[in-house]
């Protein structure tokens, strides 16, 4: 059986610009929230956000690339530069027609609806640019990706909302371990603190109005009161054992499984039950070929919402137990909700801690919901050397994915 390693990875986040920010961001317990300062958000009531800081693009790309590129391939390109440069991947030591891309966004490029819209409304349609379509489809951080890193294999797209870049690095892994591929690149990126992407979450009224970053997204408390807008990209370089051997490469952790299934239930609401949830995890072991008792940290879905919560803890609860010592955590706490990106930056914490022997504290809760009874990260406990890691994401319309990864220790 083929296995499937990480090699690479890049991190854009409201903590931390790469990796090692990110890192250290987790580690100091650092809340990323800040008000919104890309517009005035006062008519939605939302004050803060999860605002990348002091990003420059030109830092990986050209001066030419944003020009021809939405905000969310901008980050999907400087998070993949990251990771490619860490694995060392070129055209020397990788045929390009078994290296491939699959890319996540939970909405894809939504500055360049917004604006573009705006300019026809305004000046008339034959304003609009022309470049409008080829930078605001969804595929376009792959299709881009795909372009600059001359990758020839699979190059596609996975739009399942939040789910969206663990499903991607789940699809991935499977491109690798059934023979189709011997490199993939797969993440997630978004870009949606913007008018339309505010507007439209704060009026289905997921997001937290919250005016205290330290009280603004806190999952598993009793007094959440929804997510706070992040923005950025995680990306992370896959390979088979094999290939990554036979060039030398520095392994940074395994992918060992993935589920993924459907609640059928609600467009925007889980499965108060957690039903599908809990086998879209069972899954994941399943292929992992291990037990839930193996299993030392999960990184929740963990919005801050009072159903996502809620179902997800007891969801886990089916898995492994109301009584499981199996700790948990949402880095959403920090980061907030980076939507189609989220799996892939908490994949990368996942795999931090594996080198760290430090688990992400579940920072912000002061009193637990008794109806979200999972054993959380706290200062006390994080240090914790774990050998197997579950990373969950749910996303609207009930898709749920969930992939499994192990200590590099071989």
């Amino acid at each position: 059986m083929t296995r499937v390693v990480v090699t690479g990875m890049g991190a854009l986040t409201p903590i931390g610009n790469d990796v090692a920010e990110f890192a250290a961001g987790l580690n100091s317990q650092k809340v990323g929230f800040a008000p919104i300062s890309y517009f005035d958000a006062a008519a939605t009531g939302v004050t803060l956000a999860g605002q990348l800081k002091d990003f420059s693009p030109l830092k990986y790309l050209t001066k030419k690339d944003p020009r021809r590129m939405d905000v969310f391939t901008q980050y999907a390109m400087y998070a993949t530069q990251q990771a490619v440069n860490q694995a060392g991947i070129n055209d020397e030591n990788t045929a390009s027609e078994r290296f491939g891309v699959i890319w996540g966004s939970g909405i894809g490029g939504l500055t360049t609806i917004q604006q573009q819209v705006i300019k026809w409304h305004e000046k008339g349609l034959d304003r609009v640019s022309p470049m409008f379509i080829p930078t605001s489809i969804a595929n376009m951080a792959a299709g881009n990706i795909s372009i600059r890193f001359h990758a020839q294999a699979i190059s596609t797209t996975i739009v399942t909302a939040c789910a969206s870049s663990t499903n991607s690095i789940g699809e991935a892994f499977r491109q690798i371990k059934d023979g189709y591929a011997d490199v993939m690149i797969a993440g997630g990126s978004e870009a949606a603190i913007n008018e339309s992407g505010i507007s439209g979450f704060a009026a289905l009224s997921t997001l937290s109005k919250a005016t205290d970053p330290a009280k603004a997204s806190i999952p598993f408390d009793s007094n959440r009161s929804g997510f706070v807008m992040g923005e950025g990209a995680g990306s992370l370089v896959l390979e088979s054992l094999e290939h990554a051997q036979k060039r030398g490469a520095h392994i940074l952790g395994e992918i060992v499984g993935y589920g993924t299934t459907s609640d059928a239930y609600h467009m925007t609401s889980p499965d108060p039950a957690g039903t599908q949830a809990a086998r879209a995890m069972r899954l994941a072991l399943d292929e992992a070929g291990i037990e839930p008792e193996a299993v030392g940290y999960i990184n929740a879905h963990g919005t801050s919402t009072k159903s996502n919560d809620a179902a997800e803890a007891k969801a886990i609860n089916q898995v492994f137990g109301k009584n499981s010592p199996v700790l948990v955590s949402s880095t959403k706490s920090m980061t907030g909700h980076l939507l189609g990106a989220a799996g892939a930056v908490e994949a990368i914490a996942c795999l931090l801690s594996f080198k760290s022997g430090k688990l992400p504290v579940n920072v912000g809760v002061t009193e637990q919901d008794p109806a979200c009874k999972v054993n959380l990260v706290t200062t006390e406990n994080a240090a914790r050397q774990v050998d197997y890691a579950i990373s969950n994401s749910f996303g609207f319309g009930g898709h749920n994915a969930v992939i499994a990864m192990k200590r590099w220790n071989d």
